[in-house]
């Protein structure tokens, strides 16, 4: 039975948060042009719920959807087809299982879950329930992972890459992005630093990792952290990650290089270039704006019309896996080999 005979018309849908992204995927199923076609068809926002009163006060009201006091009775509502997750790390796996059990079809953001274990269990319980389990990677839809993949060949066989993500914040705010728990070990909660590589080049034989906090006073909050990851693929390729955020650092770092026998691809913020023997050329970059939303009518069209998703969930819980690894070399101070 294909998913769009299971659905109703048009597919009601609930959404599990209330920041940017949740906006980004209402204000698309809002607009989506079968619905204004025929509005038995396409994308119906029927509910949303969040962790503050304020912020779903204000979600309703820009959205004209209503809302439940908590995700639990949103996710079993008899009358949705479709429950889009974005909220707290720590609490994606556990909604995603809810939701599949209650026979949702799901769209969630990464990571699936902070558990590899976990995250295997529910894309078993995905197909055993026949229903859709898309994890967003819109990393894989922009523009500077389409330029890498374009400009590949050019560069010969890669040996090296190497990926730094800065970000200041002074001050460091008392968020969920900010909490151990909330957030999660850096390299599964930031999954897209993984992931563009082993979308890129494959499979992984080991990891080595190293993770530092600067802690507050608050329980579990912290102020500063750095986590760096060297990751060694199944094709000898040695990849270098830094990830670090707060208000430690004096100055936000964005690059992304990797080297290859007859060349090097580099972005530093937005600029790009291709370094070869024949010169240097400039890598013109596209907006990163509206990928969620480009995202979102990815998955619309796979519903409704059965074309294919630009990525597969097996792909992201692959690169869960690395992470947790990650996050095992971290605490053991050892080098993780990872079984394929």
């Amino acid at each position: 039975m294909s998913l769009t005979s299971q659905l109703s018309h048009p597919i009601k849908v609930g959404i599990v948060g209330t920041g940017y992204a949740a906006k980004r995927r209402a204000e698309t199923f809002i607009e989506d042009e079968r619905s204004r076609r025929d509005p038995l068809r396409g994308a119906q926002l029927c509910f949303v719920t969040g962790y503050t009163t304020e912020n779903m006060v204000e979600f309703c009201q820009s959205y004209n959807v209503a809302s439940y006091d908590n995700w639990e009775d949103l996710v079993r509502d008899e009358t949705l087809d479709l429950v889009v997750i974005c909220n707290v790390n720590q609490l994606h796996g556990k909604i995603t299982k809810l939701a599949l059990e209650n026979n949702k079809n799901v769209i969630i953001e990464y990571p699936l879950s902070l558990d590899y274990t976990e995250a295997v269990e529910l894309l078993e319980l995905a197909r055993k329930k026949e229903k859709l389990l898309h994890i967003e990677h819109i990393e894989i839809l922009g523009g500077m992972h389409r330029a890498v993949q374009k400009y590949l060949p050019e560069i010969g066989k890669v040996f090296y890459g190497r990926y730094t993500t800065i970000d200041v914040k002074n001050p460091a705010p008392i968020r969920w992005t900010f909490h151990k728990q909330l957030f999660g070990f850096p390299f599964q909660a930031a999954l897209p630093r993984i992931h563009r590589f082993t979308h890129l080049f494959g499979e992984i034989k080991s990891v080595n990792c190293h993770l530092k906090y600067w802690d507050r006073e608050e329980k579990d909050y912290y102020h500063g952290c750095l986590c760096d990851a060297q990751l060694l693929f199944k094709n000898d390729l040695i990849v270098d990650l830094i990830y670090g955020k707060g208000d430690i650092f004096i100055e936000s770092d964005r690059t992304f290089e990797i080297h290859g026998e007859k060349g090097k691809i580099i972005f530093e913020g937005i600029e790009g270039k291709l370094i070869t023997s024949e010169g240097t050329q400039p890598i013109e970059l596209e907006s990163r704006r509206g990928l969620f939303a480009l995202d979102t009518r990815i998955v619309l069209e796979h519903l409704f019309e059965d074309k294919p998703l630009y990525i597969d969930p097996e792909s992201s819980v692959y690169a869960l896996k690395v992470g947790e690894a990650a996050s095992q070399s971290a605490i053991s101070g050892k080098t993780m080999q990872i079984e394929n």
